[in-house]
């Protein structure tokens, strides 16, 4: 829990003084957007493990 918290911490303290808000949502939009495709991307290999993909 303590690391969920730090890293709440840290993005938030990114987007605390970064200017224009255009430039602040589009940096929080963004960020979003690498998250989901981290995650699809892991999924896709958890899924891949799995089943049993060969990876050659």
């Amino acid at each position: 829990m303590k690391k969920l918290l730090l890293i709440k911490e840290i993005y938030l303290e990114g987007f605390k003084n970064l200017g224009h808000i255009l430039v602040e949502n589009y940096f929080k939009v963004f960020s979003w957007f690498c998250f989901m495709l981290f995650f699809l991307v892991l999924y896709a290999f958890v899924y891949r493990l799995a089943t049993g993909f060969a990876f050659d």
